[in-house]
């Protein structure tokens, strides 16, 4: 039988920290629903945000969970009626086909309720944000940090409890540890198709609600952001939620399944050196990143009129110096062996490169999106002279911010891989790179945390604003907001790093997978014209699916956009204010617009590597009989490549444009209602798709790309 005292130890340091985090998380709950509400307009509002937000998430999922479930009996005929049986095969085809399918739908499932249950907790931590701010700084920032580190926690551990829980029942029911991660693979693409959808659905309703608000409100009608008057300020607030908390927690509970799975995956041809343990090493450092994510958050608070952002930066420092120390400590217990005896050491290196790199991407994204540097000072210079001049030097901006990422990234991999490589005597060079990749994640609570933070805050904002509170109220609420901009630029430039390091792992893995099921190693040889086609196409992938992504979020901007004007027109009573706004109208538009919109990019990321593999290991004659798994091999790589460039320009650029707008609303270059300004607001709209729609929709592209590969790469071969 099961029991706690039958098992590993490395397996119950798994449970007990996911289960003692899901334990603070709701300690956490308890303590910011046990804050002040506020005033009866207060909560008027911050009950018009709760309900768009979770009708809106309701229609999604079901929408989402329909797909996963016709997806969910593909890959069980595929394995069980399409496929042959292979001698690698760690079961027979129609139980592989049923365990397959069930890891799937259990990291689906798991997914959904991860990103559900971040938004549930910052659509109730806002008003409490709001109200704290009535009284102090410090007890704002803290309300909003700790709602925040619910998402972090519940994501992190959801996350690890999924894939040991996985492993701990198919170990139990007789597999072998090393049969174990080519079975739980399903978890992670499970993992990634929601969170692509979430992320998609969530991107294009924020975005669609930010541009049609902004637009006509700010530019045309010349009333403040967060106006009660503007009958698309709900929608605003409720796309704040919808794309900020709940797709982003989707997104980082995909990285963590995918990356440990990936990991897992590499650690199993290491087993000669460190057996079971090299296995599960993933899932302990990332229990230990949760634990020091836990004392990071317990430690914020703001020392008299401090910036906040310095309170955040600190907690993150402890944070990462913590998972550091754990890491280090782990690699000790698990890397060492009789084998190797000083792997660990060379391992605790790559887990520190990845701790760096973290770090690293934080601060380069603080380069080109805080206003306080060159780059977004450029752009709101260049704003004097008009929407175009904005425009031109936004893009810029963009594509400039992608040079220094990819030297960080590409001094990452080597200098891992090669530490990797010392370890093993040359074996272990690929996973060195996954442990940096564990060292980059070890972090992901905290900085989910930080991210959460940005809605909250800025929902917050909105509550103060539109129930017309005192000035120092708003003023509270404003350097929160100002703050949560910040941390939202910052985390997805974490996200895109994570992603990178994680793409490159998870393509060495399906590189090991077709290994494992062919004892063929294959290389990509970009010379073959079979590889370059599948190559191209993977490259081609991302500017078709980023298009469509920006594209939603146009036309149903559009519609927003057409029913203010409408309501503005023949209401004149709004701008007076002595008639009420429907904000009702623009919450159904948005949430209809963006639904349907999700469904064709979403789909065309699942279907194209599954084309490519199939399509050429079936009507393509070769000698070569890895032909088509090296073909998508090309498609993966090359579209992985496209993609992290193409989320890092959409990010950065976004972020630029968006605080090279909120500087000049400070009262730099002509202040708010100027020309300048104005200018600026152009720009600001042209980059929210791109940082909020396409670039974080791109981070769950890579990893799906991979996780997808992963599932069906025994059908390539």
């Amino acid at each position: 039988m099961f029991s706690p005292a039958s098992m590993k130890p490395e397996l119950l340091i798994i449970f007990v920290v996911s289960f003692f985090a899901l334990f603070v998380a709701l300690a956490l709950i308890r303590w910011v629903l046990a804050k002040d509400t506020g005033t009866p307009e207060m909560r008027k509002i911050s009950d018009a945000i709760k309900s768009g937000a979770e009708a809106f998430l309701r229609r999604q999922n079901k929408t989402i969970v329909a797909l996963a479930l016709v997806l969910a009996a593909v890959i069980f005929i595929l394995y069980a009626f399409v496929r042959a049986h292979n001698s690698q095969d760690p079961a027979l085809p129609m139980t592989l086909a049923f365990l397959i399918t069930a890891s799937f739908l259990i990291g689906a499932l798991c997914s959904v309720i991860a990103g559900y249950v971040g938004m549930w907790v910052s659509i109730r931590t806002n008003i409490r944000t709001a109200s704290a701010a009535r009284d102090s700084l410090g007890s704002a920032l803290q309300t909003a940090i700790r709602g925040g580190a619910v998402s972090g926690l519940f994501v992190t551990a959801m996350s690890i409890l999924g894939v040991g829980g996985l492993f701990a029942a198919l170990k139990q029911m007789g597999y072998d540890y090393s049969q174990i991660p080519f079975i739980i693979v399903g978890y992670g693409f499970g993992a990634s198709f929601v969170a692509l959808f979430a992320q998609l659905g969530g991107g294009i309703y924020t975005k669609a609600a930010d541009v049609g608000a902004d637009l006509v409100g700010k530019v045309e009608a010349g009333i403040p952001e967060d106006d009660p008057r503007n009958p698309g300020v709900i929608a605003d607030l409720v796309g704040d939620n919808v794309g900020d908390c709940a797709g982003r927690g989707a997104d980082l509970f995909e990285s963590m399944a995918a990356e440990n799975i990936g990991a897992m995956i590499l650690g199993v041809s290491l087993s000669p050196f460190f057996g079971f343990k090299g296995v599960l090493f993933p899932l302990v450092t990332g229990s230990l990143g949760i634990l020091a994510s836990i004392v990071g958050v317990s430690i914020v608070k703001v020392n008299g009129e401090e910036d906040p952002m310095s309170a955040l930066n600190r907690g993150y420092w402890v944070s990462s110096i913590l998972a550091a120390v754990g890491f280090v400590w782990a690699a000790h217990w698990l890397l060492a062996s009789a084998q190797a005896p000083q792997a660990w050491k060379y391992y605790s290196g790559c887990g520190l490169i990845g701790i760096l790199t973290a770090q690293a991407f934080v601060y380069i994204t603080q380069y080109y999106t805080e206003s306080k540097y060159r780059p977004v000072k450029e752009i709101a210079q260049s704003s004097e002279t008009g929407p175009a001049t904005n425009v031109i030097a936004g893009v810029s901006v963009g594509l400039e911010s992608t040079a220094l990422p990819v030297l960080v990234i590409g001094a990452a991999i080597l200098a891992s891989y090669k530490l990797g490589s010392l370890a093993l005597g040359g074996q272990g060079g690929i996973f060195g790179t996954a442990v940096a990749t564990m060292g980059m994640l070890s972090t992901a609570a905290y900085i989910l945390a930080m991210d959460t933070f940005g809605p909250i805050t800025d929902n917050a904002g909105g509550i103060a604003e539109m129930s017309q509170q005192p000035e120092q109220t708003r003023q509270k609420t404003d350097r929160l907001d100002a703050t949560g901009n910040t941390t939202k630029a910052l985390t997805k430039g974490y996200a895109i790093g994570s992603a990178s390091l994680a793409a490159f792992l998870l393509f060495s893995a399906y590189l090991d997978e077709v290994f494992h099921y062919t004892s063929h190693r294959i290389s990509v040889d970009i010379s073959k014209p079979e590889v370059f086609v599948g190559a191209i196409f993977g490259a081609m992938l991302v500017f078709l699916f980023s298009s469509l992504a920006i594209r939603a979020v146009g036309k149903a901007a559009y519609a927003v956009i057409s029913e203010v004007r409408r309501q503005f027109k023949e209401k004149p009573g709004i701008m007076q204010g002595t008639e009420q706004p429907d904000y009702g109208q623009c919450v159904d538009i948005v949430t209809i617009g963006a639904l349907k919109a999700m469904v064709l990019p979403g789909l065309l990321a699942v279907a194209g590597p599954v084309l490519v593999g199939i399509v050429f290991r079936v009507f393509i004659t070769h000698t070569d009989p890895t032909i088509a798994a090296e073909a998508v091999a090309g498609f993966l790589m090359v579209g992985t490549i496209a993609g992290i460039l193409m989320a890092l320009f959409f990010n950065n650029a976004g972020g630029a444009w968006d605080n090279a707008k909120k500087f000049i609303e400070t009262g730099a270059h002509g202040g708010k209602k100027s020309d300048t300004h104005k200018a600026a607001v152009v720009g600001d709209t042209v980059g929210d798709p791109f940082k909020d729609t396409a670039g974080p929709s791109l981070h769950v592209l890579i990893k799906l790309l991979a996780t997808i590969t992963l599932v069906l790469a025994p059908l390539f071969v």
